[in-house]
């Protein structure tokens, strides 16, 4: 197997297929990783998938939690009450340190990762994907994945179209330190972000503040920003700098929304950014990639262990396709919130009295977090599609048991049993488990494929799942 980029995507995907024994080859174009000291989120399923892999506990230590509320469209509303997870906050956490952790992860699994080689070519066949790197060499595998960013080479060589809005403002984005009174700031904030958006000054720490500011009129889109850029648009806009200095690291963004076509073409399939870009606003990129990775990885390692039911592979892009689309379009709907037209404004102040209702501040934010994601198995109970939450076991707490990246038959009746799929699928029986429902069959990826009572029907979706019984 061969992964084009390793970024959390990649590196995500590389562990969840040496979970599995597959042979994974990593080309990453960079020598080095990146340096900049950008700080991202980690929402709840991001959390909750971490913590199935035994990760959680490793990443902790490096970040910072704060509530979950108050990312959608930059409203400042605190953390509903009744978030449906055991890791209901944010996660800010450099993003150097994540991507190391997760490279180191699944290096520490058995991944193979190469610096300094970019994939430049490819073709596939019914047996596997020859690819070419910039310095001739020539490389086979069963599937490539491109999880090679936005400006993928693997989606442009595959042909594969990638619609949407290009970009159409830009944005400065970045941490430093802030001299000015931390009352006289709040003031000025307040005061300008009535009409003038995105623009805000948060505090971060001691005397550090996230800084966002519009870019307009600001340097050249190719050349990356500079302190003296942040405090020209502060002087601009709010009539001072702040006093802002020490950035800890500096961004512009655009607000391009694009959406690959396809995310799969024979043996070539794509993910992360490759796959989908948007805006920051919610913070929900990094996240979409991860959970990308978790829902693919277990499905391409059954492809090609053997094991995989005919159409298993089909159901990545079935799944995840229209995910990022409902993503691309909150993001849209947030960057216009942002707007300073007045209609825009006016929609923003109605949504801001209608996020006062727990119900829907709640709504807003799991959306933003993923864990209201439901994917469609069919007729059923409404659990089924949906992750389950890490709930209370007899052996400790479900996602403990797993870490191994394997299906589990969690049954409370104690009379079923996982058969002939005991290789790829384990088998908690625990009557004291706290659910509302006799028995659930867990995917890889803690999305409920079964729920009921009845060993036929169970080895039905068994089979649907995870592909013949060993015998």
């Amino acid at each position: 197997m061969i992964i084009a980029g390793c970024g959390p995507t990649g590196a995500m995907l590389a562990a969840e297929l040496r979970l599995h024994d597959v042979r994974v080859l990593v080309l990453e174009k960079e020598t080095e990783p990146v340096s900049f000291v950008r700080i991202v989120g980690l929402h709840m399923r991001s959390l909750e998938l971490m913590a199935m892999r035994g990760l959680l506990d490793r990443i902790l230590p490096h970040g910072r939690q704060r509530p979950a509320g108050g990312f959608f469209a930059a409203i400042n509303k605190p953390a509903p009450k009744g978030l449906d997870s055991t890791y209901a906050y944010l996660l800010g956490i450099p993003q150097p340190v994540i991507e190391h952790l997760l490279e180191a992860h699944a290096i520490g699994l058995g991944a193979e990762v190469r610096r300094g080689c970019a994939v430049t070519g490819f073709e596939q066949d019914d047996e596997g994907v020859t690819v070419e790197l910039a310095d001739g060499e020539r490389l086979r595998a069963r599937y490539l994945v491109g999880c090679d960013g936005a400006r993928s080479t693997v989606r442009k060589l595959l042909g594969v179209g990638f619609p949407g809005e290009p970009a159409r403002t830009d944005t400065l984005m970045g941490e430093m330190e802030v001299a000015a009174p931390p009352t006289e700031i709040a003031a000025k904030v307040a005061e300008i972000s009535e009409t003038i958006r995105p623009f805000w000054l948060r505090p971060f720490g001691e005397k550090v503040y996230s800084v966002v500011v519009p870019a307009a009129g600001v340097s050249d889109r190719a050349e990356p920003p500079t302190l003296e850029d942040f405090r020209q648009q502060l002087r601009s806009i709010a009539g001072t700098d702040f006093g802002v200095h020490s950035p800890r690291w500096l961004s512009r963004f655009g607000d391009a929304t694009r959406l690959a076509e396809r995310y799969r073409v024979g043996r070539v399939l794509l993910a992360g950014d490759a796959a989908h870009i948007h805006p920051p606003t919610g913070g929900q990129g990094l996240n979409l990639g991860v959970q990308d990775a978790f829902n693919l990885g277990w499905k391409l390692a059954a492809q090609v262990r053997g094991w995989a039911p005919e159409t298993l592979l089909d159901t990545y892009q079935a799944e995840r396709h229209p995910v990022a689309a409902d993503v691309l379009d909150n993001t849209r709907a947030q960057m216009e919130l942002s707007s300073t037209g007045p209609g825009a404004q006016a929609v923003r102040r109605l949504l801001t009295e209608l996020m006062d209702f727990n119900e829907v501040n709640r709504y807003l934010i799991e959306k933003l977090a993923a864990v209201d994601i439901r994917y469609d198995f069919g007729a059923g109970p409404d659990l089924l599609g949906r992750r389950l939450r890490d709930i209370d076991v007899k052996q400790g707490n479900l996602y403990g048991l797993l870490h191994r990246g394997r299906g589990l038959l969690l049954d409370r009746t104690e009379r079923l049993s996982a058969g002939g799929w005991s290789d790829r699928v384990d088998h908690l029986a625990d009557p004291t488990a706290v659910l509302d429902v006799p028995c659930v069959l867990l995917r890889p990826d803690g999305h409920v494929a079964w729920i009921g009572d009845d060993q036929q029907d169970l080895d039905d979706h068994l089979a649907r799942w995870f592909g013949q019984p060993t015998t």
